[in-house]
């Protein structure tokens, strides 16, 4: 298993960063521009990585305040898991977000730069896009 992880601070309650997060609709703000058609629910998720392959994804578990656990709902190329983990600190949050890809070999010297940078890019944008609110 392959482990690609972002940590940023947020200066919003945790609150208010999970009740964000636990909303598949607004994950689509996190993802980077070669993110393309775009369809959500609260629940689930569906778009494409440009001139690469089509995702599904679903929101397997919600822990209040605590993390949200995203799943594949379709068969992806590679096995993953998408995690994200709160800690809150009074009117900030601290926040990881984790990307967990069974890779074989060739599979980890194409992907594990792009999954680095889709994961930095996510936690990027969520710090930006609350600290407007």
């Amino acid at each position: 298993m392959s482990l690609f992880l972002s940590s940023v601070s947020v200066e919003q309650p945790v609150s208010a960063v999970y009740a964000f997060l636990a909303d598949m609709n607004n994950q689509g703000q996190l993802m980077p521009d070669n993110i393309i058609n775009w369809s959500s629910t609260a629940d689930e998720a569906s778009f494409e990585i440009q001139n690469i392959t089509s995702l599904s994804l679903r929101i397997e578990e919600r822990v209040t305040n605590t993390s949200v656990r995203i799943l594949p709902s379709q068969q992806p190329p590679f096995e993953m898991e998408l995690f994200w983990s709160l800690i809150g600190n009074g009117s900030s949050t601290a926040v990881t977000f984790t990307i967990n890809a069974q890779l074989n070999m060739m599979m980890k010297m194409l992907a594990s730069a792009p999954l680095q940078k889709l994961a930095d890019e996510e936690t990027r944008r969520l710090s930006a896009i609350l600290a407007a609110k």
